[in-house]
């Protein structure tokens, strides 16, 4: 599996990142796709300097993880570009197709799992890939460092089944990716968040 970037850090527009997912040799099966769209029209024109299979349209589906204005403005530009198929939570209203939670997809060359984690959004999900060991979040807050604060019960249920996979990399909606110590830092943030709602 291959993860680009398509958001420039020095970009002028306020985006999410939006993450193209290609296989690692481009095959015919492969899935390309993105995970969320972001609100800066540049991403376009990267893709157009990215080779995404012979034959093959540049972005096959896109997969949000909440329909927020920075992840999800782009959406009608890259349906009228590439005519991907579009998942979302039932509660966006502009998707092709509604996700369940547990639900799997194919995303390049590999299987991913939706987890639905309400809290950021009523819409809210990660995607979870096992056989690389990487969750995507979007906005959804797994990086919790207080011992302060309310999260609703649904979160912290859907937090705590994450924390019971094998998690080495987390992939957020904005900054950096944490490519070490990612289980240490969801279990730590369960156990902020239970002391919180003990509080």
């Amino acid at each position: 599996m291959r993860i680009i970037n398509l958001t420039s850090p020095h970009g002028m527009t306020y985006s999410s990142n939006a993450y193209l997912i290609l296989g690692d040799w481009n095959a015919r099966s492969d899935v390309n796709t993105m995970i969320d769209v972001g609100n800066d029209a540049a991403v376009i024109e990267r893709l157009s300097h990215i080779s995404t299979g012979l034959g093959k349209r540049a972005i096959e589906q896109v997969i949000l993880t909440h329909g927020h204005f920075d992840h999800a403005t782009m959406l009608p530009q890259i349906r009228a570009e590439f005519s991907p198929l579009v998942y979302a939570h039932p509660a966006f209203t502009d998707a092709d197709i509604a996700l369940r939670d547990g639900e799997e997809l194919r995303c390049g060359d590999r299987t991913f799992q939706v987890f639905f984690t309400p809290g950021h959004s009523e819409d809210s999900i990660c995607l979870y890939c096992e056989q690389d060991a990487t969750l995507f979040v979007g906005d959804s807050p797994v990086v919790v460092r207080s011992k302060d604060g309310t999260y609703e019960q649904p979160f912290q249920a859907a937090l705590q089944r994450l924390c019971e996979k094998r998690v080495q990399a987390i992939y957020f909606g904005h900054g950096e990716p944490v490519l070490d110590g990612a289980q240490a830092i969801l279990c730590e943030s369960l156990s902020n968040i239970r002391s919180a709602m003990e509080n």
